[in-house]
């Protein structure tokens, strides 16, 4: 067993405050091996944050080189030298890091992997130089920075003495690392960050013969050690994890053996056993055997390798021990303004999981898409929603209602039907609970999909249409339910039959001659916080005022001048046609308002006035900031035009220029002029400091390859285009609920009251002089329900009612009324 020492403790902690890292990766890998329970990642010339055991928990911020000659220089592996990083073999996310110095003439070249056998990160370093005199000077430096258990405060570090020589060690509660290399450490120090760490030390002295502290306890800290490589130009680097179980003493040593062990085998890619060749030979394997959907020739611009490099990074962004979860992005936006109580992306978002899996369902895999509708099935709420965003063990991170997050999951059942991909796993429960959250819960969402404005959203409406008539047919025709089939379509031809009423403008200004236009929400203040709640709103978007986020001053516009391509879902899911004139239109107003001509294409901001992006003068977003264009919208522009017969090849290069060498889609690029004198500089139409890559982009990629391979959009769903494009009757039915207390409406419609809990409805026409008495009709789908029809003859009249709740057995105390006008 090792002996941590604990004698000649580093002073001055806590150390600076703990921060995270930069968000715009360069490279995400994983090996393809429930044995191996790491994801690291590589940005700017280093390692960040690698995740274990769940690809939700970072246990680092930084891992990284640093070089001296121990006299007249210093190199931090980030900031002094250029950098290209590219895939040793396309086929797996294994990675060749190339560093060049500037000012002195070597080059590091760093091959990053994690062990296919245990979890543990392997890099292999060589030295390159014609200059062997310097090669001999040059000192080399293993600086690693712990945030065990996703905390960047309360780690403790320690040099650990064993009989093969010292190793580095790192410990938070039950979460341990340690740190080795195969030709062992020399010079160590454990100290806490901007105070006495390895890094501080070096910059300063040119070498590190000062400071040698054995252990800092309870901070921010950094581990720093001496590469003892001797005259030998390349060596490998063991980073290895291990939490111990309950009830066991906490110690490092399971994560020294299996460092040890990593590093016992070769790493040479000729190897029998070597370890970078077992690790893409697993990914090829994987991929052979399921070798599924490939694009028609020539339909890309790169020979298909950004699609298969997608397909992988979708892969990589899945659990290995809650098998189907697939998280957002392996990155934290602007992690290095943000402490540790910002979990980043590296959480389940269901929209972006049901986008994620979807797009591997088109490009061929059966098996991962159906491990994500099981996930979000165990993990669904016992309302039959989804949480907004949430950590694989289920636990909420926030917790907004997005009702396109609770349709997704639905429209993602349907696609594995299909498909024949359900295997023995039915769906039913998930998906009728799905839908009635979806009644009990609109027609309204609290949030849309940019998660920050309640009302009625084109996009969202688009996704709870679609939802309600896949379950509509699998209630039909699956589970042999026609009644609950019927009930579900009109609900959703309730919705249909608003949308132009609710999202379209009549009075636009944002391009002239063009007045009528989807807007990117209507606002209902229904489910607002506070004293702001209205449930009796005038729905117009005409004459609504919208409160935009994070821009100063409260962000009040004309919801009316306010677009985004939400509404394009409506094509997508065959709800409109392309050729719909108010779609037409629509697409006009985002070309002129949304569009940025950026060096590599074009690409579009989410809606104007956006504030969620970096700042004019490079500064991270918080709390305000400036929108930047989204790849992903142009991959959403692209499926436009597949859906109106037209060549959506140009927007697949677009795509492709976007991910440049590294084959990584961002969030969001730079649309102003380059900053170069800034730490990451920024260039025009490169990444900002926000997520990449996001996984939402890769699957809008690949759905885009495989709509443009088809000659049809992927997404599009037949049963919902030959309900709505056809020639069909309007709804009559008018939904009211206590989120949507209407005080008009048109005699001769219906008036349908779904509630979840049962209830008997007192109501009369006549000011109380007669009234009538209707319990409600239960549905499998938790929702209970009365019909008021009307005639056109009541125009003129009110209809007046109140509650009185089975369950409960109390009446509701106020009544409601509707006026009827002709």
């Amino acid at each position: 067993m090792a002996t941590l020492l604990t004698d000649n403790p580093a002073p001055g902690g806590p150390g600076a405050t703990a921060m995270w890292t930069r968000a715009d990766k360069d490279a995400v890998g994983t090996a393809y091996s429930s044995a191996s329970q790491i994801w690291f990642t590589v940005v700017g010339g280093i390692v960040t944050e690698i995740y274990f055991p769940d690809v939700d928990t970072p246990q680092i911020r930084d891992f990284q080189l640093m070089f001296t000659d121990g006299v007249s220089f210093f190199h931090d592996a980030q900031r002094d030298f250029t950098h290209t990083c590219e895939p040793i073999d396309a086929r797996a996310p294994a990675y060749r890091l190339t560093s060049t110095a500037i000012g002195q003439p070597y080059t590091v070249i760093q091959d990053i992997i994690a062990s296919a056998d245990s979890s543990c990160l392997l890099v292999r370093t060589r030295l390159v130089s014609d200059h062997p005199d310097l090669l001999s000077r040059l000192k080399v430096y293993a600086l690693l920075a712990p945030h065990l258990q996703g905390q960047g405060e309360d780690n403790s570090g320690y040099v650990a003495v064993t009989t093969d020589g010292k190793k580095l060690v790192a410990r938070h509660a039950d979460y341990w690392l340690a740190l080795n290399a195969n030709c062992g450490l020399g010079h160590t120090s454990c100290g806490f960050v901007g105070v006495n760490d390895g890094w501080t030390d070096i910059i300063g002295n040119r070498r590190l013969p000062i400071w040698n502290y054995n252990c800092a306890q309870n901070g921010n800290i950094a581990l720093t050690a001496e590469i003892t490589r001797g005259t030998n130009t390349e060596f490998v680097l063991g980073l290895g994890f291990c939490q111990n179980r309950e009830g066991m003493s906490s110690q490092p040593n399971p994560a020294m053996v299996l460092v040890r062990e990593a590093l016992s085998y070769p790493f040479d890619q000729e190897s029998p056993r070597g370890q970078l060749q077992t690790y893409i030979n697993d990914w090829v394997e994987a991929r052979s055997a399921a070798p599924g959907f490939q694009p028609v020739p020539k339909t890309t611009g790169d020979n298909d390798r950004l699609f298969n490099m997608s397909h992988n990074i979708l892969i990589a962004h899945e659990d290995k021990n809650s098998l189907g979860a697939l998280v957002a992005s392996l990155s934290i936006p602007w992690g290095y303004s943000n402490q540790d109580g910002n979990s980043g992306y590296h959480l389940v978002w269901p929209r972006d999981m049901c986008q994620s899996a979807t797009a591997l369902l088109a490009a061929g895999e059966k098996d991962l898409p159906l491990r994500a509708l099981m996930f979000l099935a165990t993990n669904q709420s016992p309302d039959g929603g989804f949480h907004q965003n949430f950590y694989i063990n289920g636990v909420p991170y926030w917790d907004g209602t997005q009702l396109d997050e609770i349709s997704y999951p639905i429209i993602l059942a349907y696609h594995l039907s299909q498909e024949g991909a359900l295997q023995n796993y039915n769906p039913k429960r998930m998906v009728l609970a799905a839908a009635g959250a979806l009644i009990a819960n609109g027609p309204m969402t609290q949030e849309e999909r940019w998660e920050e404005n309640e009302g009625y959203s084109p996009s969202t409406l688009a996704s709870n249409i679609a939802g309600l008539i896949c379950a509509a047919d699998l209630a039909e025709h699956s589970w042999g339910d026609p009644a609950t089939a019927q009930f579900l379509r009109e609900h959703a031809d309730f919705l249909e039959s608003h949308l132009e009423t609710w999202c379209v403008t009549t009075e636009g200004s944002l391009v002239a001659g063009i007045t009528e236009y989807y807007i990117r929400i209507l606002p209902t203040q229904v489910k607002s916080v506070g004293n702001n709640r209205n449930p009796s709103l005038p729905e117009d978007p005409n004459a609504a005022t919208v409160y935009l986020k994070n821009i100063p001053q409260g962000g009040a516009f004309p919801a009316r001048d306010v677009v985004d391509g939400g509404f394009q879902e409506l094509v997508r899911l065959g709800i409109r046609s392309a050729d719909d004139p108010i779609i037409k239109n629509t697409i006009n107003v985002i070309d002129a308002v949304l569009k940025d001509d950026l060096p590599n294409g074009p690409c579009y901001r989410r809606y104007n006035h956006d504030g969620y992006g970096q700042g004019d003068q490079g500064q991270a977003f918080g709390p305000q900031g400036v929108g930047r264009p989204w790849p992903l919208l142009t991959g959403e522009r692209a499926h436009y035009e597949v859906a109106a017969g037209r060549d959506a090849k140009p927007y697949i290069r677009y795509l492709e220029a976007f991910a440049g060498t590294r084959g990584l889609l961002a969030e969001q690029l730079w649309n102003a002029p380059d900053l170069l004198n800034i730490y990451p500089p920024l260039i025009k139409g490169g990444p900002t400091g926000s997520a990449m890559p996001l996984a939402w982009a890769h699957a809008e990629y690949i759905k885009l390859v495989r709509s443009v391979s088809d000659g049809r959009v992927y997404d599009r769903l037949d049963i919902v285009a030959d309900r709505y494009q056809k020639p069909h009757p309007k709804s009559l039915l008018e939904v009211w609920n206590f989120d949507r207390q209407f005080l008009s409406m048109k005699a001769g419609k219906t008036v349908r009251i779904p509630m979840t809990t049962p209830f008997r409805l007192r109501w009369t026409d006549d000011g109380w002089n007669s009234w009538q008495d209707i319990t409600t009709t239960d549905t499998v789908v938790g929702i209970h329900y009365v019909d008021l029809p009307t005639q056109v003859a009541q125009a003129g009249s009110s209809l007046t009612f109140t509650f009185f709740w089975l369950s409960s057995q109390i009446w509701q105390g106020s009544n409601f009324s509707i006026d009827l006008h002709p």
